[in-house]
């Protein structure tokens, strides 16, 4: 499993949580986009179980925050 990867999408969500925090909701929109696209493209090319594995925590967690985003944005 190379963690670099992973250290980039956990800087990525790390700063939607400070958008959000600052109440900064479209941007961390933005942001959450850039992220769900960055995993995709380790999904598409894994091919170790521990990287789906991990991936696959990273995945709810963006979609947790996507929830909130779109409510805050309501």
């Amino acid at each position: 499993m190379d963690n670099s990867k992973f250290d980039v999408l956990k800087n990525q969500v790390q700063e939607i949580i400070d958008l959000m925090a600052k109440k900064d909701f479209i941007e961390a929109n933005y942001k959450l986009l850039d992220a769900s696209e960055y995993l995709d493209e380790i999904l598409d090319f894994s091919t170790d179980d521990n990287d789906l594995i991990e991936s696959s925590k990273y995945q709810v967690l963006l979609n947790q925050l996507q929830q909130k985003i779109q409510l805050a944005l309501e």
